[in-house]
């Protein structure tokens, strides 16, 4: 078969609209001429960053800290939230100038970070269960599996002494983990457990020990940033005038040791938490999850009927370069695709926006597995019907959109619709390059309230009504496509 160069010229022309059109290069304005500091965030991580439940607003030490020091600085506060393991990532790749996220101050952090003067001071303590009389010093954590978030200074403290390090992404998972019994301690600084024990009033877990070190917390900016002067001027100024000790005195309770208490809100029942948050996340969806699920998809289908005509081509180099790629996409995981996107390219003066960002990776990820799909439905059709096209006249392309295609379209349907269904659930990994797609959204509504099951379950209902409703236009499709066949 002859490869028609204007297939391949409009598949090379998406895929480079997909890789330029969103991307720009260049470090970005610097603060003072920005008028804007720009501070990465969790937004999951209570009390320090996380949403008020009753007004949904991003709030925490840490928070009002970054906003404090933005007003000594004269500058506006924006917040980009971003999962901890990523967030010297996103950091180095110029999404954000500064980190406000309970930085601890260490030796290595400071050779490769700029990191300012501490705003918070504490210790680091050992955690276990109530019943649990086995462990009371670092001594005691050999063998035993610890809940930690990788990237933690208190991750390496208790992986030195001999514990299995089990990842999470912060420390309302760590402390679910550890009341459920499914590890056995957490190492962390004692500002964050006081605070949560406070906030939660948790009986199931202990402070059992000390780690004997003492932790401080700054902001941590790019190396060579010319923020620091800045940033620990300011801080001295909210230490002097009392500003730092008042926002401890709101979110830590004078370190949780029986300060003035900050007015509360009454707790609110699990189902009242997912009723007044139906909104919120069907909102997410609407905007995010499924908007990205049908870019993603649409753009994906193009690559893949491009990359599919490639590998059905005579031409052994196009040929090969669709192998190539089908091979990439399948042989390595979509996280990481999504990461090469966000987090490399910008080393290499390429910087794309979060969503756009997603689009790209997930598009390009469809394209590889579809390609297959259109291959052989294209090759299930009957090798007489080129012919018979070919003898009333109808060149490479028209037969291709007249007589090919339409009967391909009925093989592939199923199995591209699997494909779809996996892309709307696959859109969940966009949390992790900063997307606040459903599944982030349930993550932000669940970390002050602790009521994991409640939020998780109704993101995964909502995945699942999304799902159905998929479904449902597949087999309302194929009844269409199946009124043209001859019985």
């Amino acid at each position: 078969m002859r490869y028609p160069r204007t297939v391949l010229l409009a598949v090379l022309a998406a895929i480079a609209v997909l890789l330029t059109a969103c991307g720009s290069s260049g470090s970005g304005n610097p603060v003072e001429s920005s008028g804007v500091l720009r501070v990465g965030t969790e937004g999951v991580y209570a009390p320090f960053s996380y949403h008020d439940p009753a007004t949904g607003q991003l709030t925490g030490y840490d928070v009002d800290v970054a906003r404090a020091v933005g007003e000594k600085l004269g500058v506006n506060v924006e917040f980009v939230e971003t999962p901890w393991d990523s967030i010297f990532a996103a950091l180095e790749a110029n999404r954000f100038d500064v980190v406000a996220n309970q930085v601890t101050i260490t030796p290595e952090r400071q050779q490769k970070y700029d990191l300012s003067e501490p705003y918070s001071i504490g210790e680091g303590v050992i955690v276990t269960r109530a019943d649990d009389d086995s462990i009371t010093s670092l001594a005691d954590l050999r063998g035993k599996r610890a809940a930690q978030s990788t990237t933690s200074n208190w991750a390496g403290v208790a992986r030195d002494a001999g514990a299995q390090i089990e990842s999470v992404e912060g420390l309302t998972q760590a402390m679910a983990l550890l009341s459920q019994g499914r590890v056995d301690v957490v190492v962390n600084d004692s500002l964050s457990i006081y605070a949560y024990l406070a906030e939660t009033n948790d009986t199931a877990v202990k402070i059992a020990g000390a780690t004997g070190e003492k932790s401080e917390q700054g902001f941590a900016a790019r190396k060579n940033s010319g923020l620091l002067p800045d940033l620990n001027t300011a801080l001295e100024e909210l230490k002097a005038d009392g500003t730092l000790a008042e926002i401890s005195q709101k979110y830590l309770k004078t370190n949780a040791s029986g300060g003035q208490d900050a007015p509360q809100t009454q707790p609110r029942s699990a189902l009242r938490l997912v009723l007044d948050n139906l909104w919120p996340l069907a909102r997410a969806a609407l905007t995010m999850t499924i908007p990205l699920t049908i870019i993603s998809f649409v753009i994906g289908l193009v690559i893949a009927l491009g990359v599919a005509l490639a590998r059905l081509s005579s031409n052994v180099v196009l040929t090969n370069l669709a192998r190539f790629y089908i091979s990439v996409i399948r042989g390595t995981p979509l996280l990481v695709q999504l990461f090469i996107v966000f987090f490399a390219l910008p080393e290499f003066g390429v910087r794309i926006d979060p969503f756009p960002a997603a689009v790209i990776a997930f598009s390009l990820n469809v394209g590889g597995y579809a390609a297959e799909i259109i291959r052989s439905a294209i090759q299930s059709i009957p090798k007489g019907q080129w012919e018979a096209a070919e003898t009333i006249g109808l060149n490479y392309a028209g037969t291709l959109r007249r007589i090919i295609l339409p009967q391909a379209t009925r093989v592939a349907v199923p199995p591209l619709s699997n494909t779809l269904i996996s892309l709307v659930k696959d859109t969940s990994l966009a949390s992790t390059i900063l997307v606040t797609e459903l599944l982030r959204q349930a993550q932000i509504i669940a970390a002050p309230t602790f009521e994991f099951f409640a939020l998780y379950g109704t993101a995964a209902v909502y995945y699942w009504v999304i799902c159905l409703v998929l479904s449902f236009g597949q087999a309302r499709f194929e009844r269409r496509l199946e009124r043209y066949v001859a019985k």
